[in-house]
């Protein structure tokens, strides 16, 4: 590939492919993650990398080797790993004195950091540690928050978005209901983020509908928040725009209510109901005594004009 005037030009049918599938699209594909650790790390912050990899896996890549950075600082390694793997997400551990146990949650926009958040593992449960049957790889996992903060603090409400799009998986059309098996549940309280591992099992109820019970697979953190750098206004406003062409267009006399069902208006002339056919039954039928009265009564009274 060679490089004019800012403008990438491929050489080769290979190099040009790679270019496209780097290229903006209209449905960009699932959001990829990087987990790496820094240069000093703990054994809690290792496992912990590699559990929430299992839990992001396929769409993840994991740094074995340490990379001496510090984002907060100086977030260029990032970018430029970001560039190389084309992932948006990144997941940073870290241990020192001052912030033990320490992982960084963070997303890139334009392969320039748009916004992460310091979190501090206080108590942590492995998955090894949880003896349960787990999910399989891959699975699309159902995402439940709960606690007032993630609806009323502005921090609290960028970590909702982070984890969302950390967690949730590729974009799809449909779920069988066999599918939705594996929960997070993240609560805010105290200050505090509790994240938690379910798996839902689905069991004879007697009707039609299953009955469900959650079994903890882990893994198990209890969370506390450090630092946060986040992104503008403008500039998150701006990471959030979507191309014209993907915009719903507006259709006239249609309407949704709060559960989100269709409502529509259709405008009629009007109709003449005295010709309408209807079931022919004994009962409903004229009498000739009806009809003659009837027809009395449709003949509006003479007016007559007397002279004063």
């Amino acid at each position: 590939m060679t490089q004019s005037d800012g403008i990438i030009k491929p050489k080769t049918k290979r190099a040009k492919r790679f270019l496209e599938s780097r290229a903006p699209k209209l449905s960009e594909d699932g959001k990829g993650a990087m987990i790496m650790k820094g240069g000093n790390t703990s054994q809690t912050v290792t496992q912990a990398l590699k559990d929430i990899y299992s839990l992001k896996k396929p769409n993840a890549v994991l740094y074995k080797k340490k990379n001496i950075s510090r984002p907060f600082e100086d977030s260029t390694s990032l970018e430029f790993f970001s560039k190389k793997t084309d992932c948006s997400l990144f997941l940073f551990g870290s241990h020192n004195k001052k912030r033990p146990n320490n992982l960084i949650f963070g997303r890139l926009f334009d392969f320039h950091v748009l916004d992460m958040i310091e979190l501090g593992i206080e108590k942590y449960v492995s998955l090894s540690e949880v003896k349960n049957s787990k999910c399989p790889e891959g699975t699309k996992p159902m995402l439940v928050f709960a606690g007032e903060a993630f609806d009323l603090d502005n921090e609290h409400k960028r970590l909702k978005s982070l984890f969302i799009d950390f967690f949730r998986g590729p974009t799809v059309s449909a779920v069988r209901l066999a599918g939705l098996e594996h929960i997070l549940h993240f609560t805010a309280l105290d200050g505090k983020i509790f994240m938690r591992s379910y798996r839902c099992l689905l069991k004879k109820s007697g009707c039609r509908t299953p009955r469900i019970e959650l079994e903890e697979i882990g893994p198990s953190f209890d969370f506390v928040m450090r630092r946060t750098h986040l992104a503008s206004d403008d500039l998150y406003k701006l990471a959030h725009k979507q191309p014209k062409a993907l915009k719903p267009k507006k259709k006239k006399n249609i309407s949704h209510d709060a559960f989100g069902t269709k409502f529509g208006r259709v405008h009629m002339q009007k109709q003449d109901l005295s010709k309408l056919q209807t079931r022919k039954m004994k009962g409903l039928r004229k009498r000739k005594g009806e009809t003659v009265a009837g027809g009395q009564d449709l003949q509006a009274p003479k007016v007559t004009k007397v002279d004063s």
